[in-house]
């Protein structure tokens, strides 16, 4: 089941970042560009979790998320507040308005996915997928751990990070950039060979005695998860 994100955003690279990257994570997103339109999205359709700017027109983001807890409804939706005040105060305001989670902008895609997954684990722990299999592989998230076959396989943070963007697409050719973007985050430089090294560093892990090479080479595309040989 696609988890349903409502984005209330008025700014529209913002807002079509967030729901570009969200998407390519397997959520539905839904972009209101103003308080008043995203109340009238909740009531047409109620969203898993909301992601709300504080400074919204017509209706802020503040009212929003007052009138999302005042009504039985609605009362228990997630909802993470973005903001670019970072002030302490701002932060106790909206979290005491109801927010679940607070970000201040400008803030990278890849720990946005995490404060995602992170309330909905908490909050809708039915939406939060903790654990990804793909043949013999198992990723325990919440353990932070991977076995193959029955045996354990340690892995650095990245190459934990790496395996897990891979899984939740198997059969999917990514390049190196597509994996920088996932793995690293946009706002991050890292120089595009770097993948091959994390690359190298997992398929090497990974490949136990016996079992096949999962992380397929596609020459001049980029890399695969593909336990098919």
């Amino acid at each position: 089941m696609q988890p349903y994100v409502l984005v209330m955003e008025d700014e529209d690279a913002l807002a079509t970042l967030i729901q570009y990257n969200l998407e390519k994570e397997g959520y539905r997103v839904v972009v209101a560009a103003d308080g008043e339109e995203g109340m009238l999205q909740i009531e047409e359709r109620l969203p898993d979790l909301v992601l709300l700017d504080w400074m919204l027109p017509k209706l802020s983001g503040i009212e929003v998320c007052r009138r999302i807890r005042g009504k039985a409804e609605t009362r228990n939706l997630p909802v993470i507040m973005l903001t670019a005040r970072g002030e302490e105060s701002d932060r106790v305001r909206g979290l005491d308005t109801g927010a679940d989670d607070y970000m201040t902008k400008p803030f990278s895609m890849v720990e946005l996915n995490a404060r995602i997954r992170a309330v909905l684990r908490r909050i809708r722990p039915g939406l939060a997928d903790d654990r990804l299999n793909h043949g013999d592989i198992v990723i325990d998230r919440v353990a932070h751990r991977v076995r193959r076959a029955g045996t354990e396989i340690h892995l650095g943070p990245t190459e934990f990070r790496l395996l897990d963007h891979l899984m939740q697409h198997p059969g999917r050719v990514f390049s190196r950039e597509q994996l920088l973007d996932a793995v690293w985050g946009s706002d991050v430089y890292v120089e595009a060979r770097t993948v091959d090294v994390h690359v190298g560093r997992l398929r090497k892990a990974l490949n136990l005695e016996g079992t096949v090479n999962p992380i397929r080479t596609v020459r001049s595309a980029g890399y695969s998860l593909d336990l098919g040989g």
